[in-house]
């Protein structure tokens, strides 16, 4: 048998060369090459296929977080032997939550809590400043994969959090912890570890300055989940989005309030985006849209001022500009509302960002109100998308999108004619336009 020749590895970008260089061919860094020798194959053994038929273990069924929106988030809970990948900034909140989901899970099942970054003592006092009774979860301070592999498989823990990725490291990748050839090779084992022992694994990724999770994307296909921690500045809320869920809807959003005593859930959202002035203010507007499973109300604010000099600015912050630079062109040509000579701002309340398109009526109706200093109702909410044509149109789950409003004390709608229900929630108006100039026209008679 031919003796398989050495492969030169870098530790930073992870590519392969057949001979050491000074400098990595692929990411160009300088004395990163390290030599690795190929295992030996052996002739494998055929697997062995399992009919779908069969009902699941009972082992095998998702079981709750101790948190109602981080199991929303989920699918309706953490599935066992499922691998969750869960980025955000540095202080958002990550080891957190993790410490209040382990401890609530170790109530019921055994938990190994293995962090790099801090020891058990501080790991013991921060448990404490939460009250979280934390007698029965295992935490371990441990950089090393094979060890924190080997107590969780000893104590058979139900989960396995490890906190962070960048911190833990394998012997058989061969460079230090966070290069990126550590990161695919531990996170490889954890969830062959995973898919093997049923134990379902939640890792911690670190961000870059452009907000996603350090390190390949590889990453983020190898798991079955990805939730992204997210926060405005400033903000004691904290959103948990679902970008991948091998279990579950994506774009899923779970909410919290940071407070002295841990993470709290926010039952209700409209709490956070629903905050307004006690008096309508010109360019105020509250829209219903469909993150995830449920429907949120959430208000936009427009401002529209005379140009000072240049070019005019488009600013939207939450939302698409290119799709309100075409929504403002829809307006001057449907709706005689030239916006060419002003500077236009838009911001969606509370740092959500809205990526469907039932938002385009509101903000046009919001920009008009801003030009023309006329404050719409405080009880008015409108949803439906634009056309290029000037029409409106329908958006999905208009019925609950209404209903949703009604309960939250909301009287007055202006939704495209599609989605005009036969009869609509008791105590509220709705009004169906076709056109963007109907949709102006009922906002100010609305107004009046």
């Amino acid at each position: 048998m031919a003796r398989p020749n050495a492969v030169f590895v870098c530790g930073s970008c992870g590519g392969e060369t057949l001979k050491w260089q000074g400098q990595c061919p692929l990411c160009g860094e300088w004395n990163s090459l390290e030599q690795r020798n190929p295992a030996r194959t052996r002739p494998a053994a055929p697997a062995a296929a399992v009919s779908l038929g069969r009902p699941p273990a009972e082992d095998a069924r998702r079981f709750g977080s101790g948190q109602a929106e981080l199991d929303r988030v989920l699918g309706g809970g953490i599935v066992p032997g499922s691998v969750i990948l869960l980025g955000g900034d540095p202080g958002i909140g990550k080891s957190t939550l993790l410490l209040q989901v382990a401890a609530r899970v170790a109530a019921s099942r055994p938990v190994i809590y293995a962090s790099g970054e801090e020891s058990v003592a501080q790991i013991g006092l921060r448990a404490q400043r939460l009250a979280l009774t934390a007698g029965a979860l295992g935490v371990v301070a441990d950089t090393d994969l094979a060890s924190i592999l080997a107590l969780a498989a000893e104590r058979r823990a139900a989960v396995l959090v490890i906190d962070s990725i960048q911190t833990v490291q394998s012997g058989s990748a061969g460079a230090g912890a966070g290069a990126v050839s550590q990161l695919r090779e531990c996170t490889a084992q954890l969830v062959r570890y995973a898919k093997s022992s049923g134990t379902a694994v939640i890792i911690v990724g670190h961000v870059t300055k452009e907000g996603t999770i350090a390190g390949p994307r590889l990453l983020e296909h190898l798991v079955d989940t990805v939730l992204y921690f997210e926060s405005e500045a400033g903000s004691r809320y904290r959103i948990v989005r679902a970008t991948k869920n091998r279990f579950g809807a994506v774009n899923e959003l779970g909410f919290f309030a940071m407070s002295a005593s841990g993470l709290k859930e926010v039952r209700n959202p409209a709490a956070i985006f629903l905050s307004r002035a006690a008096q309508p203010a010109a360019g105020s507007v509250v829209t219903v849209t469909r993150e995830g499973g449920r429907p949120l109300l959430i208000e936009l604010q427009a401002l529209v001022d005379r140009m000072r000099f240049g070019a005019p600015r488009r600013i939207a912050q939450g939302l698409d500009a290119n799709r309100l630079a075409m929504l403002l062109a829809a307006a001057n040509r449907h709706a005689d509302m030239s916006l060419q000579e002003h500077d236009v701002f838009v911001n969606v309340v509370g740092g959500i960002q809205i990526t469907e398109t039932a938002w385009d009526l509101p903000v046009l109706i919001a920009l008009a109100s801003s030009l023309k200093g006329r404050a719409l109702p405080a009880q008015l909410v409108a949803f439906g998308e634009l056309g290029l044509t000037g029409e409106v149109r329908p958006v999905a789950y208009g019925d609950e999108r209404l209903r949703e409003a009604c309960t939250q004390g909301f009287r007055v709608a202006i939704v495209p004619r599609d989605n005009a229900p036969r009869k609509p929630p008791a105590g509220l108006t709705v009004l169906a336009v076709a056109r963007v100039g109907e949709a102006l026209e009922a906002a100010f008679t609305a107004s009046a």
